[in-house]
């Protein structure tokens, strides 16, 4: 399977949105990265359902949903409905973690968990198997912007072992700080998909970017 490039929307230009959602359609790029924040588990808010909405009925693409949020087990039913292929909640939100991924997949989607930095990824041993996706934050979440946190090489590693120990079918995906200078290391560390955001939107031509960092992913 060829690696996978998810721009980031939260670094899109809002005033902008049907465009640039275009814009990855018609790109290399293979999903759509949607983070959804509460201003609670993350000291920011971002756009919620009706954003979300607007940007399923123009994506042609996967919609990977990021949730940073508190008590997401709320909410599944509703992101399934919005049409979110791939629902990714946090370790550190969720008390009853197995019971939520299972909610996840009876909803029709895949199941993902995210890693804040600090949290090792030994927490996912007697999970690994159920999930279909890792999201390993190589920022702290919240923000779009900041710098790559360079511990994050090792945590891959870790997680690539463990999924292969355990004989699990479940892709590595990275978010925060990724650009042109890191892309391939995090490939080779065994990283599966790249989030970027400020990286992809911020450039002279963004659909030009992707296909850059699509070409070094693979």
């Amino acid at each position: 399977m060829s690696n996978l490039i998810a721009p980031s929307i939260l670094a899109a230009d809002f005033g902008n949105l049907q465009r640039d959602v275009e814009m990855v359609n018609n790109s290399e790029a293979d999903w759509f990265h949607i983070d959804i924040m509460d201003g609670v588990f993350v000291p920011n808010i971002s756009y919620g359902m009706p954003v979300l909405k607007a940007i399923s009925k123009h994506a042609t693409k996967t919609i990977d949903v990021h949730l940073m949020i508190v008590d997401p087990d709320r909410y599944i039913q509703t992101f399934a409905d919005l049409g979110a292929d791939i629902l990714t909640v946090h370790y550190e939100a969720c008390t009853h973690l197995h019971r939520t991924i299972q909610a996840i997949k009876a909803a029709g989607m895949k199941a993902g968990v995210a890693l804040n930095p600090h949290t090792p990824i030994a927490v996912l041993e007697d999970i690994i198997t159920d999930l279909d996706l890792v999201l390993i934050m190589s920022v702290n979440p919240g923000f779009g912007g900041q710098s790559f946190i360079e511990n994050t090489y090792k945590k891959v590693s870790q997680l690539k072992h463990l999924i292969e120990f355990s004989k699990s079918n479940c892709l590595i995906e990275i978010d925060g700080g990724v650009t042109d200078k890191n892309a391939n290391q995090l490939i080779e560390a065994g990283a599966n998909a790249l989030v970027a955001g400020s990286f992809v939107f911020k450039s002279e031509n963004p659909t030009e970017t992707i296909a850059n960092l699509k070409s070094i992913c693979n």
